[in-house]
């Protein structure tokens, strides 16, 4: 049983965001939580938004289901659509500006008991 959280077009470069998703991939979802909060990145507010997300697709799901047996199986940020603008450069040249965006994924599994 897996539950996934999808954020699109969060106004963050996807570079940025990757660094926060890194750390916590493959970690509990209290270790993940933990994390998060106290991670001094930007991209830190929007990615806990997703895994807070994600657990509460999973107990919805399965009433069963608690946050303590839940681990982050997949996380991952892909490249959304990039807003290009205009500043004015030297000599009167114009200079371009890309304002990128990302879409966050988090996918939560439950841990396997051996």
């Amino acid at each position: 049983m897996f539950s996934k959280a999808v954020a699109k077009h969060q106004r963050i470069a996807p570079r940025k965001a990757r660094l926060v998703v890194d750390l916590i991939r493959g970690k509990s979802v209290d270790e993940a939580r933990a994390i998060v909060k106290f991670s001094t990145r930007a991209a830190a507010e929007t990615v806990e938004k997703v895994l807070n997300s994600a657990v509460a697709n999973a107990e919805h799901k399965e009433d069963h289901v608690k946050a303590e047996t839940l681990y982050v199986s997949e996380a991952y940020v892909d490249e959304g659509p990039t807003l290009k603008r205009i500043r004015a450069g030297a000599k009167g040249m114009a200079k371009r500006i890309n304002k990128r965006s990302c879409h966050i994924t988090i996918v939560l599994d439950q841990i396997k008991e051996a």
